[in-house]
């Protein structure tokens, strides 16, 4: 799915042309530890998670709606059914603004990021541009589309250089995502991210704000609304037929707490939109961290919309999920 992660933090902030020698020549000294680090990590990732969550009163989501008591206290029980038994670790996030609705669980726990932190990437590509003035070059459109569409790694490495991190920790201040620790060197997808800042991050592409402007916002969402048939399971489950769906989701295998499993998304369209934030960890199969993902979003679009509304099964499982979506070397990934 992509290429390996393997880019370095090779820029500084003010550079905004691709230095591709020097891209090239990162990625190539790296792979080599890639190799090396799959071989050693490879055994410890078939281990089952130890932890498993046997009842629902065990799963303290806690969902908030002055207007809408009951719909909040529904939300609450269907997401804890949803989840029991599941030894699955999850954050979880849901903001409706129509109905003042939010949910929470283990919104401040930090997991890998794996390719979600995709977006991070775009929106400071994004504020790049704002600030200089200018319009996103030819090069920059392509790799953000691979990116973010596609979830292809080198793009995302040559993006995670050229914006410097810098620039990166600039966007994080102005987003507020203060719970956010940028991955070591060029390793993106070791990013620290917690369902508290995606959510923010959702906002900044879903409401006008000064961080992002509407060009901008525009063209993060229209890309997220383009990821590929394969990449649309998470929390697209069970989305209304009517509304736009937005989603970006990151998959990754390390020696410790198993698989990572993340999916972000917000839902557009007709005067409305809510976001979903489910971030994951302890599972044993990538599969199984979709399910769980899967489970809960499919209860809170019943919730959220109307009864009778038209809505989206759960996708069909791919050829390509259990593979992951990137690579990290085994002394980095002992997490």
């Amino acid at each position: 799915m992509g290429s390996s992660q393997r880019g370095t933090d090779s820029t500084g902030p003010g550079r905004t042309r691709l230095p591709r020698v020097a891209v090239l020549a990162s990625r190539a000294g790296l792979a080599l530890l890639l190799c090396a680090g799959l071989a050693t990590a490879s055994p410890a990732l078939a281990r089952p998670a130890a932890r498993r969550l046997s009842a629902a009163g065990s799963i303290a989501v806690t969902c908030r709606s002055p207007a809408h008591r009951k719909l909040a206290a529904r939300l609450a029980s269907g997401i804890r059914a949803a989840l029991r038994g599941r030894s699955s670790t999850v954050g979880l996030r849901v903001e409706d603004r129509s109905k003042g609705l939010n949910c929470y669980l283990n919104t401040t726990m930090h997991f890998d990021s794996a390719s979600v932190v995709k977006v991070t990437i775009l929106g400071t590509l994004l504020r790049e541009a704002m600030t200089q003035h200018r319009k996103l070059t030819a090069a920059e459109v392509r790799l953000a589309t691979r990116m973010i569409t596609e979830s292809d790694n080198g793009a995302a490495s040559d993006l995670w250089a050229h914006v410097g991190r810098g620039r990166l920790r600039y966007f994080l201040g102005r987003a507020r995502m203060s719970q956010t620790r940028l991955g070591p060197g060029g390793y993106w997808g070791l990013t620290q991210i917690t369902a508290h800042d995606e959510r923010l991050l959702l906002d900044l592409l879903m409401y006008p704000n000064r961080v992002l402007d509407t060009a901008s916002r525009d063209f993060a969402l229209s890309l997220m609304a383009r990821v590929i048939p394969a990449q649309r399971w998470g929390v697209p489950a069970g989305a209304p037929a009517g509304l736009t769906v937005h989603v970006k989701n990151g998959w990754l295998p390390l020696a410790t707490h198993g698989w990572r499993i993340h999916s972000i998304g917000c839902f557009t369209g007709h005067h409305r939109g809510y976001s979903i934030v489910v971030l994951t960890q302890d599972n044993p199969t990538m599969s199984y961290g979709i399910s769980t993902i899967q489970r809960a979003a499919e209860v809170i679009h019943r919730q959220l919309n109307p009864a009778g509304t038209a809505l989206l099964p759960a996708p069909p499982p791919s050829p390509s999920w259990g593979h992951p979506d990137e690579h990290i070397p085994a002394r980095l990934g002992g997490r």
